[in-house]
C-alpha cells in the first residue's frame, strides 16, 4: 500500500482558501470525502488527494512521495489567508470489508471500499487494489498520474474528482476548454493485455507510437493512448494490446 501522509488545514480562511485552488467543491465534504487535485495554472497535474471534515479543519490525505511539494505549493498560494498547515499525526487505514466506526466511502468508487483515519499505524486489510484499480481504469499517484498528466485524460470526472459548476481554480480555464471545447484524442482506457509488460513499457500500433503501458492485473491493464492509433495491432514488448473501454 503506498504510504500516505495526513495533513490537517486549519485556520478561518481555510474552506475559501482551498475552494479557489482545488478542482471539486468543497462543499461535499459536508457528507463524506472530497477527492480532489491540485493543478498548475497550465491546467496540468500536481497532486490529487482526499480532504475530509475534521471538526473546525480539514484533513488532507496525500501520496507521502508528493506531500513535501504540496505543502510548499499550498504554501506560496496561502499569502495572508488565515490557514495553517501541519501534519495531523494521524495515519490512513482502508479496506473493502466492514467499515469501522468513523471510516467514509472511498468517493472515486464504490469498489474502492472506505477509508478512515486514526492514531493507529497505516494499515488495510490485504485487498488486491491494483486488481479494482484496472477493473475500473483509476489511475494512482506517481503511475498513471505524473506532472504531464491532464486530468480530463485520467478520467476525473468518473471518479467524481471535478466540478464544472464551482467557479474558479487554479487550471480551471484549461480544465473547462478541454470538456467544452475539444473531443479529447487521448486519454486512459482498459486495456486486455496477453503477456505481460513493465510499467511504463511504450504501445506502439502498426509500428508508430500509441500510447504507454500502466499497471496490470489479471489479463487487463491501463494505458495511457492515443486514440486515433487504437488498433487490433497493438504490442507493448512482448505483450500484445487490445482496447476494452
Amino acid at each position: 500500500m503506498p504510504n500516505r501522509r495526513i495533513l490537517r488545514l486549519s485556520g478561518s480562511d481555510t474552506d475559501s482558501f482551498l475552494q479557489g485552488l482545488v478542482t471539486n467543491s468543497i462543499e461535499g465534504l459536508d457528507t463524506g470525502l472530497v477527492y480532489t487535485a491540485l493543478l498548475t495554472p497550465q491546467g496540468k497535474y500536481l497532486a490529487d488527494f482526499f480532504l475530509k471534515r475534521d471538526g473546525g479543519a480539514v484533513l488532507l490525505d496525500v501520496a507521502e512521495d508528493l506531500a513535501d511539494g504540496l505543502v510548499k505549493r499550498l504554501g506560496m498560494y496561502k499569502l495572508r489567508a488565515d490557514v495553517s498547515i501541519e501534519d495531523s499525526g494521524l495515519n490512513l487505514q482502508r479496506g473493502t470489508g466492514p467499515a469501522p466506526e468513523g471510516a467514509l466511502p472511498d468517493p472515486r468508487h464504490p469498489d474502492m471500499g472506505w477509508r478512515a483515519y486514526t492514531a493507529q499505524e497505516e494499515s488495510d486489510d490485504g485487498t488486491d487494489w491494483d486488481a479494482i484499480r484496472v477493473g475500473h481504469c483509476i489511475p494512482e499517484t506517481g503511475i498513471e498520474l505524473t506532472p504531464d498528466s491532464y486530468i480530463l485524460e485520467a478520467g476525473f470526472e468518473v471518479l467524481n474528482g471535478v466540478d464544472f459548476k464551482k467557479g474558479c481554480y487554479v487550471g480551471q480555464e484549461v480544465t473547462a476548454r478541454m470538456k467544452h471545447k475539444t473531443e479529447l484524442r487521448k486519454g486512459l482506457r482498459s486495456v486486455a493485455v496477453d503477456g505481460a509488460a513493465p510499467v511504463g513499457t511504450a504501445i506502439t500500433s502498426g509500428g508508430k507510437p500509441a500510447g504507454t503501458l500502466f499497471t496490470q492485473s489479471n489479463g487487463r491493464g491501463i494505458a495511457y493512448l492515443r486514440l486515433d492509433r487504437v488498433g487490433d495491432d497493438m504490442q507493448a514488448d512482448g505483450a500484445t494490446i487490445r482496447l476494452i473501454s
